[in-house]
């Protein structure tokens, strides 16, 4: 199955993670938060699936571009 790296178009520190390794998930659903500005910004699944694996934890300073989580479709 092909595999699509999930990556943040902010930098910041990930604040939630809603979801587990192997939920499904659709195309636009919230796969974690990055706080940013004193914001909470959703990072979105690029397309529908299964939630292959989850590459970050709470609390993780991640950087603009990073992947935060693998999809397969």
């Amino acid at each position: 199955m092909p595999e699509i790296k999930v990556v943040t178009e902010v930098a910041g520190r990930v604040c939630a993670l809603p979801l587990e390794t192997g939920a499904s998930v659709g195309n636009g659903d919230d796969i974690a938060f990055v706080e940013a500005m004193k914001m909470e910004i959703p990072v979105a699944s690029p397309a529908a699936g299964k939630l292959k694996s989850i590459l970050v934890k709470v609390d993780d300073v991640i950087a603009e571009g990073q992947a935060v989580a693998v999809l397969e479709t």
